[in-house]
């Protein structure tokens, strides 16, 4: 989740909730698909249960060519992920779900120093280095059907 506001790139982390596995760690939207859900579709349904923002915030949605795998012990399994940005309305604000506790805009490269997976970095040098170049951006843009756009 991110946004340019007055030029400069800046990107949402949400805090988890204490009760929850990892309480008290920063980090972006995450989750699980329900039963027969595209994926891109579950990203954007999971983005809107953990922060309310729905169509109307989002500017633009992005597939970041990024599959992250890592093991979960509390499932005893290895866990692949894909992982996809959307570029919010510069004057977006979230309503975040009891998932999380907190939440706060950071400069990009602040998120970068500050999340501690390494996934969390790589996603976030794809916005950086792929989504703010005009010419790159639309290369990786979906639909909010989770279609190729253009």
């Amino acid at each position: 989740m991110f946004r340019v506001r007055g030029g400069r790139t800046e990107v949402l982390l949400i805090r988890r909730a204490p009760g929850r596995i990892l309480p008290g760690l920063w980090q972006c939207v995450s989750g699980s698909l329900e039963t027969g859900e595209r994926v891109a579709l579950g990203a954007l349904r999971e983005l809107q249960e953990e922060t309310g923002f729905g169509p109307d915030a989002i500017e633009a949605f992005f597939d970041l060519d990024l599959v992250n795998q890592f093991h979960e012990p509390s499932v005893d399994g290895v866990v692949t992920a894909a992982v996809f940005a959307v570029r919010l309305a510069p004057e977006a604000e979230p309503t975040i779900s009891a998932e999380h506790d907190a939440a706060r805009w950071v400069p990009l490269n602040t998120a970068h120093v500050e999340v501690v997976w390494p996934g969390y970095r790589t996603a976030l040098e794809r916005i950086r280095d792929d989504l703010s170049d005009p010419g790159r951006a639309p290369w990786f843009a979906l639909t909010l059907g989770g279609e190729r756009a253009g």
